[in-house]
């Protein structure tokens, strides 16, 4: 008799197989001894391999993967230093929201409790950041395990998954059934509900959209512009969220970011309906929870989340729809417009108070002029451009006067993680080679993951860094000359020579001192066709589009 077919392999095959399986084309890592079995197991695959310089920024990468397909990002790093280095992406795939699963190297299974070399327990460790955590004893439970994962970090609201995996497991050899591949479902509103969102938008007068949260499609986005156009609604992004509706467009009123508009927060603040779809109006979206009152908003309140959990979490609704954004979209089409729209005028209002809002401000301390630059870029860059950032005052800029046009042209971090941009920028121009992507950050926020930069130097990744350097952490400066004007502690910086630090890792590199240096130093930025830092030194003073650090100082000693 021949013996019955196997399709025995060792763990890491198998695993290696579920992610094929499930449509992974990137993996992004940083090597270690404790996984080496995958390494191997990935030779064979046909998956992108990115290897990168610091755990960190390998997650970061993978989330930006993730944002811009909707399915997890997938990072691999080592036991304990790469697993805690790693926990940076997790916390920030928490709070935006984002798809990401991590797997862990982990000690020998006989060898766990006894303080092993580098051995942690990942269950306690990521426990209040992560989804679901675990760790797989058995290479029969790998396509169960990996095909939950994937159901864990796309269901409801999404998030991290963080999956240890114990050296000598890997190498075991065992005969399974591979998993199937796995589709999230899509939560809709029912015919009550949307009945009652009909009679909703035909008593207000002064309604206004606010999108948030992850979730979303390009589809989905679509199906909200068209229902937008029909109602003629006022349309907010909330924080960092402005991907989701054309900033063109002539519903869009602006995002509720940091340094908000004062007309738009006003708007929300006085509006008698309020369509909150996909978001949480967490912190800083909602001001400080300044917007809508706690727990029972003034305004009428109609909540959209995939994730029931988050219903009543913090508002009472008047409305509250357990849906996802596509689920919610997908049925927007059948609410009948109505003959006459009465809130119009204040729609044209609010779209003219972004305009002013995002056009020309009046001039900051010293010779290199943000805004004029940032008005430059936004005639420059592409309509499908992606632009990345991390976390700091420079993003002020960013937000008031760039205008993202489509669904994947922006990934920042809700999270206000320093250090994101960079890594972002090499992950989406991983997926994304013949788009352009130009990255920001400040000179504190790029040295947090700058040595990713040579990640895109080993890749050939064109992407353009914008390093806006004002020599120091200019934020927690902002707040200290706030609440301890006049005493400076810990927060100045001795920078490098960013251009020379772009050539010494083989990319190009430009130095901006005057506004008027600005646009040739991009494109020749753009021309060199490698990876490229634009190094533009701003005045210390220059600390919003709105403000200076005088006026902050002086305020603040006022005020005593």
């Amino acid at each position: 008799m021949t013996a019955a077919p196997t399709n025995a392999r060792t763990g890491a095959q198998i695993l290696v197989d579920q992610l094929t399986i499930q449509g992974v084309e990137h993996v992004f890592c940083v090597p270690g001894e404790s996984y080496l079995a995958v390494l191997d197991a990935f030779h064979d695959a046909k998956i992108n391999i990115t290897v990168c310089r610091q755990e960190a920024g390998a997650g970061m990468m993978a989330d930006a993967t993730a944002r811009l397909t909707g399915r997890p990002g997938i990072v691999f790093v080592t036991r304990g230093p790469g697993a805690t280095n790693g926990a940076h992406a997790i916390h920030i795939a928490e709070h935006d929201s984002v798809p990401l699963i991590m797997f862990i190297g982990q000690v020998e299974r006989g060898m766990r409790g006894r303080g092993a070399f580098q051995e942690m327990d990942y269950e306690r460790y990521f426990a209040s950041t992560a989804k679901w955590v675990t760790e797989i004893d058995d290479p029969q439970r790998i396509p169960e395990v990996v095909a939950r994962a994937f159901h864990v970090a796309m269901q409801g609201r999404p998030g991290p998954v963080v999956i240890s995996l114990p050296e000598d497991m890997l190498v075991e050899t065992a005969s399974v059934t591979d998993a199937l591949r796995v589709e999230a479902a899509q939560a809709a509103p029912g015919a009550t509900e949307l009945a009652r969102l009909g009679e909703l938008l035909a008593q207000a007068k002064r309604p206004i959209a606010i999108l948030g949260g992850s979730g979303w499609t390009k589809e989905a986005c679509a199906q909200f512009r068209a229902f937008a156009e029909a109602f003629d609604l006022p349309v907010a992004a909330s924080f960092r969220r402005t991907m989701l509706f054309d900033a063109e467009h002539a519903n869009y009123a602006g995002e509720l970011s940091l340094g908000a508009n004062p007309a738009l927060v006003k708007r929300v603040q006085t509006a008698d309906l309020v369509l909150l779809i996909g978001g949480r109006l967490a912190e800083v979206p909602s001001q400080a929870y300044t917007l809508l009152d706690v727990p029972v908003p003034r305004q009428r309140l109609v909540h959209v989340h995939a994730d029931p959990a988050e219903l009543g979490r913090v508002y009472q609704a008047t409305l509250a729809i357990n849906a996802t954004p596509q689920g919610f979209c997908d049925t927007l089409s059948t609410l009948a417009s109505p003959k006459t729209i009465p809130w119009s005028a204040e729609t044209k209002a609010a779209r003219a108070d972004y305009l002013a809002f995002s056009g020309l401000d009046a001039p900051v301390p010293g010779d290199v002029q943000l805004n004029t630059i940032m008005l430059w870029l936004r005639q420059r860059l592409p309509a499908d451009a992606i632009v990345t950032n991390g976390a700091g005052n420079y993003t002020t800029w960013l937000g008031r006067y760039l205008r993202i046009r489509q669904f994947d042209g922006l990934l920042a971090p809700v999270s206000g993680s320093m250090g994101y941009g960079l890594p972002a920028a090499v992950g989406a121009k991983r997926l994304h080679p013949e788009r352009m992507v130009v990255s920001f950050a400040g000179d504190g926020c790029f040295l947090m993951n700058g040595q990713e930069f040579a990640t895109a130097v080993q890749y050939d990744l064109p992407i353009v860094v914008v390093v806006i350097d004002n020599g120091m952490y200019g934020t927690i400066r902002m707040h200290q000359e706030r609440e301890y004007p006049g005493r400076v502690s810990a927060t100045l910086l001795n920078s490098p020579d960013f251009a020379a630090l772009a050539r010494a890792y083989g990319g190009h590199g430009e130095s901006v001192v005057k506004t008027d240096e600005f646009a040739p130093a991009f494109e020749r930025a753009v021309a060199a066709h490698k990876p490229a830092i634009v190094h533009v030194k701003i005045d210390r003073d220059a600390i919003t589009p709105a403000t200076t650090l005088t006026k902050i100082r002086e305020a603040a000693l006022k005020g005593r």
